[in-house]
């Protein structure tokens, strides 16, 4: 007679093995990209690109080859073309890699793509099983999150354990590599616990009887746990959170100073959980869950308008970025949907994925994706400024020494951001090689200013770590701060040199200035330097900002002996206040004859 560990385990392979054959592109999908990850996680060195490339088409595809067996499940007619459904699925998945193929780097466009794209298909088959009204969007919802909450739990449990057991071979038995650790987490994480959620999901639109006997009733009534969870605890919480916000909109109103900012992530996170809890509620019939049903959507209308009113006064001041376009995005999509709710009944709950999905697939159609409008908007601003200073005249750049500091700053900070965007390669008027960093200063007329260089007696200053650091002719190399000079102590580093002992010592002289010594064993002083007047004049001769290590190295030497400072940061603070900071992060090279 089998135990009953026998028995729920060969149970976990059983539901392994059907999700194998009912998803089978979605499972091929999740062990290659299982695979792929543990390659990436083994590889020293960069990884290549087409790989990292291939792990997000993967995860995509097994969004994709979902969508399609539900297709197939709720459409009798696609279910007689399954493998053609799936073929289909394979070419989506390669188009994909099309589409993703000419990005020089896995740069913030293809994450937030390749994320929105895969939002849109969880939409997709969350909503077909309730298509046409075939089956109850609401039990579909409710069975989606007790099955994620499940295989969550399981791989949760599952790591913790694998992880003892590593940890418990390395420390008894044999040293194993921490590229195990990475490994168990990419099998359980990428392949077990999505394969374990799929297992859990009932046929929805299957009428035979044999899957109705294996999705019972219980598969769609309401846990115990989660009714009280939703009906007492989540609620009440959203209730508590809408009344702190409306208490915020009252203060708006009288004091009529609008928030810089803040006020649209916080709504954004109000709505999404709102209408994720308002899904689950609708499956619950007591009166706090039918009292939220009513309010709920009535509530977020106001709500969002205000969010709505905020994005927009930063849309005027700083223009379009994608983190305010998917602000306005979703307030829209919140809008509508609170709309719709008020006077549709729960059992049209469905047309929230369906307005989601549309959402997102507009947030990336060219040209009213998020990306062009982000692109030409912060371009058209910095051209605005630049044609303002007289730096930019008829696409033609003319180098202005001279620009205001707000000019300066604007430009920095816009200029930064297209080019971690990769957008500034699509600026004719720049070079194709340009970079803030290093080519401000020849380009502009001027070099990266920071808010904090506008006033005269505050610095900051670091290093552009993506040039090289000249270390010939030295011996030694360390990299230390001013941070541990707090209470007037000296820093020592002890460092060999030709098998001599010699310290390089960090000695706090004041409150701004340090100096740094090369010692012999018996204490003697044989170079030393202070940091505080190279960083004074520094501060008075170069802007702020990201500089090259040349403009950060002090060198000096003394009977043979050397030392190079090369400044990893320079902090000064204000000279006005009556206790003075300043704050040095450094790398000590040092030389013996």
């Amino acid at each position: 007679m089998r135990s009953r560990w026998s028995v729920v385990f060969l149970n976990l392979i059983d539901k392994l093995l059907a999700a194998v054959l009912r998803f089978p592109w979605t499972v091929f999908c999740l062990f290659l990209s299982t695979g792929l990850a543990c390659y990436l996680i083994s590889y020293r060195g960069a990884p290549p690109l087409t790989v990292q490339k291939l792990v997000y088409v993967l995860l995509l595809g097994a969004f994709i080859g979902v969508a399609a067996q539900f297709a197939t499940e709720r459409f009798p007619g696609l279910g007689r073309w399954r493998w053609a459904m799936y073929a289909l699925a394979v070419c989506l998945s390669g188009a994909y890699y099309l589409v993703i193929a000419p990005a020089p780097t896995i740069d913030y466009a293809v994450t937030a793509r390749t994320a929105v794209a895969a939002f849109s298909m969880f939409c997709a088959f969350l909503w077909l099983p309730s298509a046409a009204g075939e089956f109850d969007f609401n039990q579909v919802a409710l069975v989606h999150f007790k099955s994620a909450f499940t295989a969550i739990l399981y791989a949760q449990v599952l790591t913790l354990g694998l992880m003892s057991i590593i940890a418990t071979v390395d420390i008894l038995l044999v040293k194993v590599n921490g590229d195990y650790y990475g490994y168990m987490l990419a099998l359980v994480w990428i392949f077990f616990a999505p394969t374990y959620y799929l297992s859990l999901l009932p046929r929805f639109n299957y009428p035979a009887a044999a899957d109705r006997v294996a999705a019972p009733e219980a598969v769609y009534a309401v846990p115990r746990f989660l009714d009280v969870l939703i009906s007492y605890i989540a609620i009440p919480l959203v209730i508590a959170y809408t009344v702190v916000l409306l208490a915020y909109f009252a203060k708006i109103g009288l004091t009529r100073s609008w928030p810089s900012g803040q006020l649209g992530p916080m709504i954004l996170a109000y709505s999404g959980a709102g209408l994720v809890i308002y899904v689950l509620a609708s499956s619950a019939y007591n009166r706090v869950a039918v009292f939220y049903q009513r309010a709920f959507p009535k509530v977020l209308i106001p709500v969002v308008i205000m969010q709505l009113v905020s994005v927009y006064i930063r849309l005027q001041a700083y223009g379009i970025t994608e983190s305010r376009y998917y602000l306005v995005l979703f307030g829209l999509f919140s809008f509508v949907i609170g709309l719709v709710l008020s006077v549709k009944p729960v059992d049209h709950n469905g047309l929230i994925a369906l307005l989601a999905a549309g959402f997102a697939v507009i947030s990336v159609l060219p040209p009213v994706d998020a990306f062009t409008l982000a692109r030409n908007s912060q371009t058209a601003r910095l051209e605005g400024y630049l044609q303002e200073a007289g730096i930019l005249v008829d696409e033609v750049l003319v180098p202005g020494a001279d620009a205001d500091w707000d000019v300066r700053v604007e430009a920095t900070n816009i200029l930064t951001y297209l080019y971690r965007r990769g957008y500034t390669k699509q600026i004719a008027w720049l070079p194709a090689d340009f970079k803030p960093s290093a080519d401000m200063e020849q380009v502009l007329g001027f070099g990266p200013t920071y808010p904090s260089s506008v006033e005269k007696e505050r610095f900051f200053a670091q290093l552009d770590l993506d040039q090289p650091l000249d270390v010939a002719g030295y011996q030694v190399l360390l990299r230390t701060d001013t941070y541990h000079l707090a209470g007037g102590k000296s820093v020592i580093h002890d460092v060999m040199v030709a098998e001599v002992p010699y310290t390089v010592v960090l000695e706090p002289v004041s409150a701004v200035d340090v100096r740094v010594s090369l010692q012999d064993a018996d204490g003697n002083k044989l170079v030393a330097t202070n940091l505080y007047q190279f960083a004074a004049d520094l501060a008075e001769q170069t802007p702020a900002g990201e500089l090259d290590p040349r403009e950060l190295t002090l060198d000096v030497e003394r009977d043979g002996y050397k030392l190079r400072i090369i400044f990893e940061s320079i902090y000064l603070g204000s000279l006005s206040q009556p206790e003075p900071k300043a704050d040095y992060h450094l790398y000590v090279l040092a030389a013996v004859p």
